[in-house]
């Protein structure tokens, strides 16, 4: 049946959670009243207050009780309220989480997952909207995650769960509850580091994720150009080779993201496609981005959100 991407988080956890009694659940706010946007809802009644748990409001513990509990054997799946307030968490990811399988020379790995709603859109507070995806995705050892629709979610989060190394799972919440489509409730996983094709297309690429996803596909929906839609799904390890053979065929390219544009995550996309097709290119390489500012409050966000008619003009101009 038609599910939501909160709906499909829930259903991942708790089928993990029944499959392995080692994933445990915890997190401001996840336990007693289910996550500030009800992701957890349920799980505490079905599962027990030993294995969600609502924790202080302290990232940094969060994180580090993650990287403890699962050099210890347990599945920790550690919710970061908003992902504006990951940043006290970072020294945990790169100090201790991502080097752990190479401090010990394979002898420990840390399997956790660290879920976080990133971007704007919401109307949200201060360090409410951040998109810092390329931050972390430049650690080494840390895997970074972002589906974009329901069936990805429930099969991403799963892959996420089981993989033997860190993760961390960024969800867009601005997307939360506007999509839906049918979730499979069989037991299935979408793989890390394999990018989708959401549309076929040859004359141009167009690459994005998240959120963006949607404001990509309705800006090429109201184009007269046939262009090809990827979907990043993972941002580290990235899916150069999805790119790379798209750009070859195409000869054009857009990226599309909503961090500011500057040491974005469109750089290294960009970076990757000069390194192995630049001799393919009939034109540059358009960027659509937010602003090099933060994310401002209320209803200017929707001056920085990238939207179809911005992305649509870059479209037409590396076309022409």
């Amino acid at each position: 049946m038609p599910e939501t991407i909160i709906n499909a988080i829930n259903m991942a956890l708790a089928e993990e959670m029944e499959r392995d009694e080692r994933v445990v659940v915890f997190g401001e706010d996840v336990a007693e009243t289910g996550g500030v946007f009800r992701a957890t809802e349920g799980l505490k009644d079905r599962f027990g207050g030993t294995r969600v748990v609502d924790t202080p409001l302290s990232e940094i513990a969060i994180a580090g009780g993650a990287v403890g509990l699962a050099v210890f054997g347990l599945r920790p799946v550690a919710e970061i309220q908003f992902s504006g307030f990951l940043p006290p968490a970072f020294d945990q990811l790169v100090t201790h989480a991502s080097r752990m399988r190479w401090r010990t020379r394979g002898e420990w790995s840390a399997p956790l997952v660290v879920r976080t709603p990133y971007g704007a859109g919401i109307r949200a507070l201060e360090h409410h909207s951040e998109s810092l995806e390329g931050a972390y995705a430049h650690i080494p050892g840390l895997k970074v995650v972002i589906p974009s629709t329901p069936y990805d979610t429930k099969g991403l989060l799963k892959a996420s769960i089981r993989d033997p190394d860190p993760v961390l799972f960024m969800e867009p919440k601005h997307v939360y509850r506007s999509i839906r489509e049918d979730v499979p409730e069989d037991d299935y996983e979408v793989p890390i580091g394999e990018a989708a094709i959401r549309r076929e297309g040859e004359d141009v690429t167009v690459i994005s994720w998240g959120a963006m996803m949607q404001q990509t596909l309705e800006a090429v929906s109201k184009v007269d150009v046939d262009a090809e839609v990827i979907d990043l799904r993972t941002i580290s390890p990235m899916d150069r080779d999805t790119i790379v053979q798209s750009v070859k065929k195409t000869g054009r390219a857009v990226v599309v993201h909503e961090a500011p544009r500057s040491g974005g995550w469109a750089s290294e996309i960009i970076a990757t496609i000069n390194d192995e097709v630049l001799m393919y290119l009939e034109a540059p390489i358009e960027r659509v981005t937010g602003f090099d500012i933060p994310v401002p409050l209320l209803s200017m966000e929707d001056y920085y959100i990238p939207h179809p008619p911005r992305i649509a003009e870059a479209i037409e101009h590396v076309v022409e």
